[in-house]
């Protein structure tokens, strides 16, 4: 009987790669432990690299925030304000063609309720008119602004009545206060609540190149309005060339939206000598120095005795 053939005997792993000893397994143990500690150090090193990285970079943004804040805003508000001037500009034609038919007639309607034709006497006892505006009221009288130049002669003891007049409505007015170097004057009459005009809020109230009215209370429609355009603006004066007849002068000077600029005048020269063609209008906010007593949020509240 044959010999049968031994067996190959395959590769023993576990016996090669595993310590057979407590000393063996310790040792492999330790090892491990070493290189677990190892890549953990790498782990965290790179973990603080990038934390590092990280601050640093949050850090150099923080830096200087609020510098490019308020660059970035100032030239936010540059391309702002250059694209109203833009949009103004291009606007402008429109604007001029629109302001007559239905704009005047809507400006005559919104403004016309507040306007009334002024009639007294001159120094020398003919004929003196012109116009005024409701600048404020109480529940017992009405305070309106007009020309210095209309009531001149009021302004003296004994002095010529001044009547206020809206179609058949005539009323006595009191001379209050006046300003001759600005050509205003503050009336009053004892009707309470008539309805005021609102000013423009603007700085400047209006631009060079705006269309501007003039409104008076004389008129078939209770109101009548002529229109021209801005040529220049300052503090003292707003130059323009709507039309100012004697009928006009004490009446408000409006925007395109019915808001009051400045006070219509025919003598009002803050250069210290008239000019042709063209007409000075004292801003409205300059009857606030002595005229007027006035609120910082616009408009009047009370007279400037």
């Amino acid at each position: 009987m044959a010999s049968e053939a031994p067996r190959r005997r395959g590769f023993d792993w576990r016996g090669r790669l595993l310590p057979r000893s407590v000393l063996g397994i310790t040792a492999l143990l330790l090892a491990a432990s070493i290189g677990a500690a190892f890549s953990g150090t790498i782990f965290y090193a790179f973990y603080q690299y990038r934390l590092d990285n990280n601050k640093t970079a949050v850090d150099k943004y923080v830096t200087g925030f609020d510098t490019r804040l308020q660059t970035a805003l100032r030239i936010i508000d540059a391309e702002r304000d250059a694209a109203r001037k833009s949009v103004k500009q291009d606007l402008e034609p429109l604007r001029q063609l629109a302001a007559s038919g239905q704009t005047i007639d809507d400006l005559r309607k919104k403004v016309g309720p507040s306007v009334w034709f002024v009639a007294t006497l001159a120094d020398d006892g003919s004929a003196s008119v012109g116009s005024a505006f409701v600048v404020f009221a109480d529940a017992d009288q009405s305070y309106l602004l007009t020309s210095y130049n209309t009531v001149r002669a009021a302004t003296k003891k004994p002095g010529p009545t001044v009547e206020l007049r809206k179609g058949n409505d005539h009323l006595n007015a009191d001379l209050v206060t006046w300003e001759e170097g600005r050509d205003l004057a503050l009336l009053s009459v004892k009707r309470g609540n008539l309805p005021r005009l609102s000013w423009s809020t603007g700085n400047p109230v209006v631009d060079p190149g705006d269309r501007v009215f003039a409104v008076s209370g004389l008129g078939s429609e209770g109101a009548s309005i002529t229109q021209g355009l801005v040529s220049d603006v300052s503090a003292s004066g707003i130059q323009h060339d709507a039309p100012i007849g004697v009928q006009f002068q004490g009446g408000p000077l409006i925007n395109a939206n019915g808001e009051v600029v400045g006070m219509s005048s025919r003598a009002y020269a803050p250069l210290g000598f008239a000019v042709d063609t063209v007409w000075y209008a004292p801003p409205i906010r300059l009857a606030c120095d002595k005229v007027l007593r006035c609120p910082s949020g616009g408009g009047a509240s009370g007279t400037g005795k």
